[in-house]
């Protein structure tokens, strides 16, 4: 019965790498600019820190006192610059204002123009996280086929074949789901 077990962890095995690949997509929409102030759009944003890069949330406490403008306060005064230098670096189209102790950023509505290219990004990548699917889906049956020799019937490899490519469809509607849901966060005025 060890090969049933072992068809089984290929199978699962597939399930948590397309859970990843959801995982990953989720996380390349949060740096996406939705014309709403969310700290995860620094997420990128690497700084100059002493001549080493640093990730900026590592250097500073960044909140959203509104819906259109995100406050950085740093741990350390004497990188106000450094940080501002960054933003600009960043090529997000935001620009920081230093009022000596913490950094403002008003967050400007989306033209339409920008929307329209921000929906082809959204597309893009989740085009990639399908790809990343049917990826996982192709390495998943070539594992499968390797236990015919093990003396594991077709109909048994068919039925796992077939869960296979259940998740994928699963995880590719997820997909489709994700992309509409950002592409109506990106358009909403």
């Amino acid at each position: 019965m060890t090969t049933a077990a072992s068809t089984d962890e290929v199978i699962k095995d597939g399930e948590e790498r397309m859970k990843k690949a959801i995982a990953n997509l989720h996380k390349e929409y949060q740096a996406i600019r939705t014309g709403r102030a969310n700290p995860a759009l620094l997420d990128r944003v690497e700084v100059d820190y002493y001549g080493s890069p640093t990730a900026l949330k590592s250097l500073a406490n960044l909140s959203t006192p509104d819906g259109r403008s995100l406050l950085i306060q740093p741990y350390d005064k004497g990188c106000l610059k450094d940080i501002e230098q960054a933003i600009h670096k960043s090529q997000l189209g935001l620009t920081p204002n230093n009022d000596g102790t913490v950094i403002r950023i008003s967050i400007p509505p989306l033209t339409e123009e920008r929307r329209k290219e921000l929906t082809k990004v959204v597309k893009k990548y989740g085009e990639e996280a399908k790809v990343a699917i049917r990826n996982i889906r192709r390495d998943c049956d070539q594992e499968l086929k390797k236990f015919k020799d093990q003396g594991v019937s077709e109909d048994e490899l068919k039925r796992k074949e077939e869960t296979i490519q259940k998740l994928t469809d699963k995880y590719t509607k997820e997909v489709d789901k994700a992309i509409k849901d950002k592409e109506s966060e990106i358009m909403e005025i």
